[in-house]
């Protein structure tokens, strides 16, 4: 059965629910997300579901969690490199709209997609964070089309940069290679 991503959600914040209660053993939470993330849609609407979550556990996922994320690193990385950029730039947005809660809410995301891609280490996010660095710097190269249809304009492209450079400082653990 091919999941939709709006069925993603569903049953992203089903799980998600389930955890708050503590009616979810670590392994089942680990099988769940596994099953999730396996496909681009199960992998899309968990993240929204979970980045964007007020439950103060998404900041500091468990062991379980990070190997479930783990087991997909092709997907999983390009969508955390994605959410990252999306992030960093709708935080410009929304203090320009004068929304203050909305600004929090994406750097909140912001903030939990660059712990997770630091305590993942993804073999291939060291290569996509510099392919977005790149396109950033001159619009082209495999990021390019994704930074022009969201129309960034150049100061989100330098919040984009600076949460970037946040992951490439010499206490990252893709700075050593990672």
């Amino acid at each position: 059965m091919t999941l939709t991503f709006e069925e993603a959600i569903d049953q992203s914040q089903a799980l998600l629910d389930a955890l708050e209660a503590d009616n979810l053993t670590p392994e089942a939470l680990q099988t769940q997300v596994a099953r999730l993330v396996a496909s681009e849609n199960g992998a899309r609407g968990f993240f929204v579901t979970y980045l964007t979550s007020d439950s103060a556990g998404a900041d500091q996922p468990g062991p379980e969690l990070l190997r479930a994320l783990a087991g997909a690193p092709e997907i999983v990385g390009e969508l955390l490199v994605k959410n990252l950029a999306m992030s960093s730039a709708m935080a410009v947005f929304h203090r320009r709209q004068g929304d203050d809660g909305a600004a929090q809410g994406s750097l909140r995301v912001k903030t939990r997609t660059q712990y997770l891609i630091q305590a993942l280490a993804l073999p291939n996010l060291d290569a996509k964070i510099r392919q977005l660095q790149t396109s950033l710097q001159d619009g082209a190269g495999k990021y390019g089309d994704f930074l022009t249809r969201w129309g960034y304009d150049a100061e989100q492209k330098r919040a984009i940069e600076a949460a970037l450079a946040d992951l490439t400082k010499d206490d990252s653990p893709l700075s050593k290679g990672g």
